[in-house]
């Protein structure tokens, strides 16, 4: 009879992954066979629509990669992808309430963020600045003083604009838009003197503007720069270590490095634009060193 304690023992020091049960974000994968993954419409070149209205971009291709993860740790190679729209104002809600599972696009990786969600390790780093058109005349932020600025609702751009405001006094009439496409078209014709946004997305906006030429991005800056990161539910901790997993793996590889080039580098679609954004010293320094640090000094 001594000897059955010791065989129970076996048994059970034999089996510790068999017992493992999923919580989570994966529990919620394996019982439905499906992932739901946050997708923008207008963030080129991180999540936005092809001809085919078929989102693509930068951090799309990332979120694939933490998919095929997820593919492989539950051994379903023939998980459901469910592309969900999301907006600036709606992705950390929808990410809180179990709508979306991940979200992919340009979103900023903060302290105040990171106490509602969690993210991956950081896949750009981005400076918030404003667009104007030339004939304006504006390079500064002081120069906005008493002019309507439009900001995407839900952003950190619009947070930074209004402190700002307060803080210098500035009298900006500061107004949302749902989205960067509405708030581009604003200054575009003329219902704003300048749109106040993350300087990629800026960029991307005016290579696809009527007349490029017509634009310009201030100098001036309203932050410095600051970590977009995938994001994914707050206190997952199976899911997000696989996340980091696969994006660390990602980022270290020559194939992290290619698909910077491919949408950063290159022509994109629709239109064959090259944004000719090469990596930063702070970008090169991320993926070299991948981290989920909210703070921008970690990256200099």
């Amino acid at each position: 009879m001594r000897f059955i304690p010791l065989a129970l023992a076996a048994m059970l020091l034999g089996a510790p992954a068999m017992a493992a049960e999923l919580t989570g974000t994966l529990q919620k994968v394996k019982e439905t066979g499906s992932i739901a993954m946050g997708v923008r419409d207008s963030s080129v070149p991180f999540s936005y629509l092809d001809e085919q209205q078929k989102p693509v971009g930068y951090a799309i291709d990332i979120c694939y990669k933490i998919i095929d993860a997820v593919k492989k740790e539950l051994n379903l190679p023939n998980l459901k992808v469910q592309l969900v729209p999301v907006l600036s104002s709606n992705r950390i809600p929808l990410m809180a309430n179990g709508t979306i599972d991940l979200e992919c696009g340009s979103t900023t990786n903060n302290v105040d963020r990171e106490k509602q969600v969690s993210f991956t390790n950081t896949h750009y780093l981005t400076a918030s600045k404003f667009v104007a058109k030339k004939s304006e005349h504006l390079n500064t932020i002081a120069e906005l003083a008493g002019k309507t600025v439009v900001s995407t609702a839900g952003t950190t751009n619009i947070v930074q604009l209004n402190q700002v405001n307060a803080a210098r006094k500035l009298g900006i009439n500061v107004v949302p838009a749902k989205d960067h496409a509405e708030a581009f078209l604003m200054v575009e014709t003329g219902r704003a003197s300048a749109f106040v946004m993350d300087d990629i997305i800026l960029a991307s906006l005016i290579a696809s503007a009527k007349d490029p030429s017509a634009y310009v991005i201030s100098d001036d800056a309203f932050s410095a720069a600051e970590p977009y990161g995938i994001m994914v539910r707050k206190d997952d901790v199976p899911f997000k270590a696989l996340a980091d997993k696969a994006t660390r793996e990602f980022y270290l590889s020559p194939e992290g490095k290619a698909t910077y080039a491919k949408w950063f580098q290159s022509p994109i679609p629709p239109k064959g634009l090259n944004l000719n954004t090469p990596m930063s010293a702070g970008m090169k320094h991320a993926f070299e060193h991948p981290s989920d640090n909210p703070d921008p000094a970690s990256y200099n």
